[in-house]
């Protein structure tokens, strides 16, 4: 099958447009930058304090998902801000 064969994707200004007009990348970058800051406070917290069984790299692996589903979720809702602003217009 040679590249004349294949349909072609069409270009999705309408989407750059929109995904800009929400700002989601700025919005992602300090979802993500709060959700790694909080996660390492309560990392170092937990590290710090923690005289159980688990060893240090469970405490890190748990900091891991804390940061990527918190910085998700600041993201999903500065992004959910954005498009109720943008609404209101």
């Amino acid at each position: 099958m040679s590249e004349t064969d294949q349909p072609e994707t069409p270009d999705r200004p309408g989407v750059t447009r929109f995904i800009a007009a929400l700002n989601v990348r700025r919005n992602a970058a300090v979802g993500f930058t709060l959700g790694i800051a909080v996660a390492a406070i309560f990392t170092h917290g937990t590290i710090v304090g923690a005289d159980g069984p688990r060893p240090d790299v469970a405490y890190l692996a748990l900091g891991f998902v804390l940061a990527i589903g918190l910085g998700l979720l600041l993201a999903a809702i500065f992004t959910l801000g954005s498009a109720i602003r943008l609404a209101r217009e």
